[in-house]
């Protein structure tokens, strides 16, 4: 019986937090976004900024693990609000073309900090190396 694919954890940005930015097996990566700013805070504005900062720090994760938005396949979309669906998708249709990932959008009733009214999990393929 041949091996199991190892599980594939690229380096960590930030190895003092108790979840990785990326992690796969095979060729599927999975990775977990909120929403940070550029300088690590929390982005506590309106679900059009959290969500902007959010699929900014997705594209920078499944890049840093040589991957991209256009090889995710499968988005869940946690909301605080259900009423912020409608801004999420018009910031999610100027980050994804169609065809677009599979995805689920999931009403919950808090996150990890108050502030946040948005998180996002993404499962992506990585991109073939020619």
């Amino acid at each position: 019986m041949a091996d199991a694919t190892p599980l594939f954890i690229p380096d960590d940005t930030d190895p003092e937090a108790i979840s990785s930015d990326v992690a796969g097996l095979g060729n599927l990566l999975v990775t977990t976004q909120i929403p940070l700013r550029a300088d690590g805070s929390l982005e506590t504005g309106d679900i059009t900024a959290q969500a902007e900062c959010t699929l900014e720090w997705l594209k920078t994760a499944l890049e840093k693990a040589g991957s991209g938005l256009d090889h995710v396949l499968h988005l869940t979309i946690y909301l605080t609000d259900m009423a912020d669906r409608p801004g999420f998708n018009a910031v999610y249709t100027r980050y994804f073309k169609p065809p677009y990932p599979v995805r689920c959008a999931v009403g919950v009733s808090a996150l990890a900090d108050a502030s946040m009214r948005v998180e996002v999990t993404a499962m992506a393929a990585r991109k073939a190396v020619s």
